[in-house]
């Protein structure tokens, strides 16, 4: 129900480009001279960057770039600033010959809104947050909480979190896949955090505000922050109602919970007294 809610409770026109269609748009990108050696200089750039280590195959980044182009063309045909792929990894990979992790980074970085997943749960609070804050955001799987830190991770995030500067970043392949082009975000430790945990249903969101205490390089998905916060684990475990959250640099909790009240949604701040 999460597009349709997105629909009726959020006003978001959801315009839909079938794989069919996407494939055939890649294929035309791959068969212009100008736009294949327009992604590789871009490719070169990237990776000339000292703050960017490279530890996946070129070719996948060249890749990424060239599909980052065929998705600006569609945003551009669309009139939208937002975008979300679906079948991250049995369409988009065959198709682009990489993943689309690092494309949907560089759309953040420049000023799109690109979220994995269209996982319409959390795309509003996601658009929501970023246009709050004028900042990307880092749409993530949590994990569990323990010991006062909750780890959360995806193969894709933005690497202008602060809106201004980029933070490093080591291009590794997608975890899962072990294939394609994927950052490894080297986010600020130390750097406050807000984190959004909306609900299936549109209707309780909840939410806190924590700092990030490590960036570790786990088994898990490749951009990958531990958060730690101030109250109890378990009422962390008994709060978290959907299955994305959204993570913004800086704190912008009496913003989301004005907004959220707004439009007509519980907001519970798990940084307040219970």
């Amino acid at each position: 129900d999460a597009p349709r809610i997105a629909r009726e409770k959020w006003k978001i026109e959801i315009q839909t480009l079938a794989y069919e269609e996407l494939g055939k748009l890649i294929q035309q990108a791959r068969a212009d001279a100008g736009a294949v050696e327009s992604a590789r200089q871009s490719a070169a750039r990237y990776i000339e960057d000292p703050t960017v280590k490279l530890e996946t195959d070129r070719a996948f980044v060249e890749n990424a770039f060239l599909l980052e182009q065929v998705f600006r063309a569609v945003l551009a045909r669309a009139g939208a600033r937002a975008f979300t792929i679906n079948d991250c990894m049995s369409a988009i990979m065959p198709m682009a010959r990489t993943t689309a992790c690092l494309t949907l980074s560089l759309l953040n970085d420049s000023g799109y809104l690109a979220f994995c997943e269209s996982d319409f749960v959390v795309v509003p609070a996601g658009i929501l947050l970023a246009n709050i804050s004028g900042r990307p955001v880092f749409l993530n799987d949590p994990t569990y909480p323990h010991q006062g830190v909750i780890t959360l991770a995806h193969c894709t995030a933005p690497r202008r979190l602060d809106g201004k500067g980029l933070d490093p970043a080591r291009i590794l392949t997608h975890y899962e896949s072990d294939y394609g082009a994927a950052p490894k975000v080297e986010m600020r430790k130390g750097q406050t955090v807000t984190n959004v945990i909306p609900d299936f249903k549109s209707q309780r969101w909840t939410g806190f505000v924590g700092e990030i205490a490590e960036a570790p390089f786990l088994p898990i998905c490749r951009s990958q922050i531990e958060v730690a916060y101030k109250f109890p684990d378990l009422r962390l475990a008994e709060n978290m109602p959907g299955f994305h959250w959204i993570t913004c640099y800086g704190d912008y909790s009496r913003e989301i919970a004005y907004a959220a009240r707004r439009a007509g949604i519980a907001w519970v701040n798990l940084d307040s007294p219970a």
